[in-house]
């Protein structure tokens, strides 16, 4: 009998490596239960923050590999060997599931500031050279690195001030501790229609669908792109039957009707193919990552 055909028969944790409140967690609770109902197997949500996202990677790399042990990761799992000498090979040790979607990050201030575009930011930054604290989710992570490529491209000078986990620099963007950052847009888009952040400009080369009158960073920076996804992994040596069965019950949901409305109102472009697709994608990151991190001398390459 295919491993399959009786699977799941007992809970699955779906690990997610940040705080509450972020992208992946969202995600996870939104998404976990739709998937746990078509397995008939409870999802359980279990948050992990710590490291940048590795502590929980971590623990998903040393799981059982049987499928009951998985986790939702978000674009900054491919900056992770920027930061951090990784006990593990971020691509050729975890089973990678499905790409959940592709989004970006979006360039927003807090709205006391008199910054209102991103021409606007980058001549306040360079007339007043380490002036402008950018917020990010932690050293080496997406927001960081998104940070570290804009500056590379447009020569400011702007100082970074990490936190852990998206939720935390929220927060502080929202109360005016830092005047911007590069945020996932999954838990940005609700503060800016309420007012709450100002929208300066999104990372992907497209104008995004919930942000229609944000411009992209690149109509003013030329060549500038960052991609931000989510995706699901597992330790390596799950069977190829129950890798399938998860990959189709995640893709069938991901394109649901209740889901497509989902991602459209945030903001993002939903993905469910094959689990190569996912691997390609964590694979052109790290090396992306790895080659920017050298460059800006951040990181292990400070």
């Amino acid at each position: 009998m295919l491993a399959a055909e009786v699977y799941p028969t007992k809970p699955i944790r779906l690990l997610t490596p940040f705080a509450p409140g972020g992208g992946t967690d969202i995600l996870a609770r939104l998404i976990g239960p739709q998937v746990s109902e078509a397995l008939g197997a409870t999802i359980v949500v279990d948050n992990r923050p710590g490291a940048g996202g590795t502590l929980g990677a971590g623990i998903a790399v040393r799981a059982v590999p049987d499928g009951y042990t998985l986790i939702m990761v978000s674009g900054s799992y491919g900056a992770n060997p920027v930061v951090h000498n990784l006990p593990y090979d971020s691509v050729k040790d975890i089973t990678p599931i499905v790409l959940i979607g592709e989004t970006g990050l979006v360039a927003s201030m807090n709205p006391a500031t008199p910054i209102k575009t991103i021409k606007d930011l980058i001549a306040y930054a360079k007339a007043n050279p380490g002036k402008l604290h950018f917020g990010s989710a932690g050293v080496g992570g997406l927001g960081h690195l998104s940070q570290e490529r804009f500056r590379l491209a447009t020569g400011v000078d702007i100082t970074h001030v990490p936190y852990k986990g998206s939720g935390p620099v929220m927060n502080a963007l929202l109360s005016g501790e830092v005047q911007s950052s590069f945020s996932s847009l999954v838990p940005s888009i609700p503060h800016i229609r309420a007012g709450r952040l100002r929208a300066l400009g999104v990372t992907p080369p497209w104008r995004v669908e919930a942000l229609p009158d944000v411009p992209t960073i690149s109509e003013t920076v030329p060549g500038f792109e960052v991609i931000h996804w989510y995706g699901v992994w597992g330790p390596k040596g799950i069977p190829a039957e129950i890798v399938m069965r998860l990959n189709r019950e995640f893709a069938k949901v991901l394109h649901s009707p209740k889901m497509s409305t989902w991602f459209a109102n945030e903001g993002m472009r939903p993905a469910g193919g094959p689990p190569k697709q996912f691997e390609a994608r964590i694979r052109s990151d790290v090396d992306k990552w790895l080659k920017l991190a050298k460059e800006a001398k951040i990181g292990r390459f400070k």
